[in-house]
């Protein structure tokens, strides 16, 4: 059975909450060894993509670190259950969360008609600006404005100028790390490298035609980027 980008995505949060619950019980204590991927497969019923997925949320949020060669361990030194924002930074969490609701809805479709819409230019456009925040992760540049081109590119490929006009309007505060400067995510590189899967996911939705295959792929993005800031609101002082 084949489960698409949003069942992964359900599949995966169900195996970071359950983890997490372990780490923040004590069940799992800082220096234990979580798990080998089968073991996790076979305890989750998941497949290995998924576990490596919620891992690396895991290890995005500071809960767990891998060591080469030895495996993935809980945190010695757990990230603060609180990250240190700005006023400024509080204060957009809710916008940001609104956005992306938005943007599920909107780019969902967007990247639906791009696949089967878009040209030889404009799909070539969209693999360039992945390519581009690529270079920019292994070089440990800023990557926000290639993100924003990526997402700009497959507007353009669904030939309806209002696609292109929402997220002119929008401009790069429609990605969510730009807003968000002191959180350790927007510069990690491992963070960055599954954003970029999740682009190449798209991508290949689109280069195949398949509408359905890129607009899951687009909405998990969303979700992911969803979950994200959902917990980071959850985290702040009330």
């Amino acid at each position: 059975m084949t489960i698409n980008a949003g069942g992964r995505q359900r599949l995966a949060q169900k195996v970071i909450d359950q983890l997490r619950e372990q780490i923040e019980t004590g069940k799992l204590q800082a220096g234990d060894r979580l798990p080998t991927e089968p073991q996790l497969e076979a305890a989750f019923e998941v497949s290995r993509t998924v576990v490596r997925e919620a891992i690396a949320d895991l290890r995005a949020a500071g809960l767990v670190t891998p060591v080469q060669g030895k495996g993935v361990f809980v945190s010695a030194m757990p990230a603060p259950s609180s990250p240190v924002l700005t006023p400024v930074e509080i204060k957009s969490i809710p916008e940001t969360l609104e956005l992306l609701e938005f943007r599920m809805a909107t780019e969902g479709e967007a990247a639906a008609i791009a696949a089967y819409r878009r040209t030889a230019e404009q799909e070539a456009a969209i693999a360039a600006a992945n390519r581009k925040m690529a270079m920019l992760i292994e070089q440990g540049l800023p990557t926000i404005e290639a993100d924003y081109e990526f997402h700009m590119a497959v507007a353009v490929a669904t030939n309806n100028r209002f696609y292109v006009d929402v997220l002119r309007h929008f401009g790069s505060r429609t990605i969510p790390r730009g807003q968000f400067p002191t959180l350790p995510e927007a510069s990690d590189r491992a963070y960055l490298q599954k954003v970029h899967a999740e682009h190449a996911e798209i991508l290949a939705g689109i280069a195949d035609q398949d509408a359905e295959r890129a607009r899951q792929a687009m909405r998990a993005h969303m979700m992911a980027s969803q979950r994200r800031y959902r917990l980071l609101a959850e985290l702040q002082p009330q």
